[in-house]
């Protein structure tokens, strides 16, 4: 049998707790006074205790996600469908939804903002990523800002869905991916109309100067799974 990781043991420890009192100082030591893991070794771990842990459970996810990605046959899928279907696994990733509930208010905290995030830009990111994403300009930012939007509303529909299956969750998933496309479709008819191009055209020669960042490493939402 293979032996629990610091994080599976920690992370497993504190699903008992998290309902009942958040992603909070009292959860976390909890969590290490049941797992047995020394409290030395824990804040080694996870130096500012249940917001360092909470984001290794949407990490989690996020690996859970990939690794269905991989073995899922999505050729026959449109691009779009794809995408789609990446956010919707990443949801059925989740085992525990009041988790993510209660992870949801701890990073809507002024505080701990910025952590929630770049949790979300990594998501967007391994989605991106997974679905071999070649671009390196500033498309490669704006997809990731997009579908940050998309995946973060459709957690939140998702955490009020009690619908059979979440299927009001996938049809609302698919309405918002839907609106983006009908965004790009207008950008395109943008660059083909000849006045509206010529209006752009300075705007354009600097947005194209962008290029994705050369060294990702601690870039805000960087996917730092398998390969990486």
């Amino acid at each position: 049998m293979t032996e629990l990781t610091v994080e599976d043991r920690l992370l497993q420890a504190i699903a008992l707790h998290v309902p009942f009192d958040g992603w909070s100082a009292r959860a976390f030591d909890a969590a290490v006074a049941d797992s047995g893991v020394d409290k030395t070794v824990a804040r080694a771990h996870y130096p500012r205790g249940a917001v360092d842990l909470a984001l290794a459970f949407h990490a989690r996810g996020d690996r859970a996600m990939i690794e269905r990605l991989k073995s899922e046959d999505l050729s026959a899928l449109r691009f779009r469908d794809r995408i789609a279907a990446a956010v919707r696994f990443r949801l059925e990733a989740v085992e525990d939804k009041e988790a993510v509930r209660r992870a949801t208010t701890l990073f809507a905290l002024p505080i701990h903002a910025a952590d929630g995030a770049k949790a979300i830009w990594g998501t967007a990111d391994a989605i991106w990523t997974a679905l071999g994403d070649t671009s390196d300009d500033v498309n490669w930012y704006t997809k990731r800002a997009t579908l940050s939007g998309v995946y973060g509303s459709t957690v939140l529909y998702w955490l009020g869905d009690d619908s059979t299956g979440h299927q009001a969750t996938w049809a609302f998933l698919d309405r918002r991916i839907d609106n983006v496309m009908q965004i790009e479709k207008a950008k395109a008819q943008m660059r083909d109309n000849p006045v509206l191009s010529k209006l752009m055209a300075g705007p354009n020669r600097l947005i194209q100067s962008i290029r994705r960042p050369a060294d990702r490493t601690g870039f805000p939402g960087r996917w730092s799974g398998p390969g990486n």
